[in-house]
């Protein structure tokens, strides 16, 4: 029996192929990652929505990427 890794993309068992999985991961680490704002220089940023992201340290929103602040 093959072992359970513990991934975002586990919820979909064996459906859409490893190729398919494998992206969706990427982009859903990248969008719960934290990053570093661009005020006031700490690791503090998480996305809101979709493009907007807000610092929790200095409590700015602004708009970005979509899933990644890069």
């Amino acid at each position: 029996m093959a072992e359970k890794k513990s991934k975002t993309t586990n919820r979909f068992g064996p459906r859409y192929g490893r190729t398919t999985k494998s992206k969706v991961s990427k982009i859903e680490t990248a969008a719960k990652a934290k990053y570093k704002c661009p005020f006031c220089t700490k690791q503090q940023v998480k996305r809101v929505q979709a493009g907007i992201w807000e610092c929790t340290s200095c409590n700015k929103k602004f708009t970005g990427k979509a899933y990644q602040m890069k």
